[in-house]
C-alpha cells in the first residue's frame, strides 16, 4: 500500500516584479508561498539520510532564486510556473500550492490563489 507524507513550507516570502499595472512593473512587491508536497519519508526516516529526503531548503532556495528573477504578469502564471518547477526538479508527483500578494487589494490582509497539480498519492 502506497502511502502519502506530506513536506511542507509556509509562509516562504520573497521580492519580485508582478503585476499588469505600470506602478508594479517598476518595483518589488513580496509574494507568499505555501507548498504542500507529496513525498514518502519512509526511507529517510530509516536511514537517518538527507539524500533520501525531499529537501525543503533546496526547494525553498530554488524558488526563491526562481521567483526573485521573474517577472510574471499574473499570479496564475507564477503559480502554474511554480508547481511544474517542483514536481520536475525534485521529483514531486503532487502539489498544493497557495500564492498571496499581501496588501494586493485594500481591506484585504492578502489575495491570490490555491492550486493542486499532479496525481495525489492514496
Amino acid at each position: 500500500m502506497s502511502t502519502m507524507d506530506i513536506v511542507y513550507i509556509r509562509e516562504l516570502q520573497i521580492e519580485t516584479i508582478i503585476g499588469i499595472y505600470d506602478w508594479e512593473r517598476e518595483i518589488k512587491q513580496i509574494v507568499s508561498l505555501d507548498l504542500e508536497m507529496a513525498a514518502d519519508i519512509r526511507k529517510a526516516a530509516e536511514t537517518d539520510d538527507i539524500q533520501y529526503a525531499l529537501n525543503y531548503k533546496a526547494v525553498s532556495k530554488r524558488l526563491i532564486q526562481f521567483i526573485a528573477e521573474s517577472e510574471f504578469l499574473l499570479v496564475e502564471t507564477m503559480a502554474e510556473k511554480v508547481a511544474a518547477l517542483v514536481m520536475s526538479e525534485f521529483n514531486v508527483p503532487w502539489v498544493k500550492l497557495r500564492l498571496s500578494k499581501p496588501g494586493a487589494v485594500r481591506g484585504a490582509r492578502d489575495v491570490g490563489m490555491l492550486i493542486e497539480r499532479g496525481e495525489k498519492p492514496k
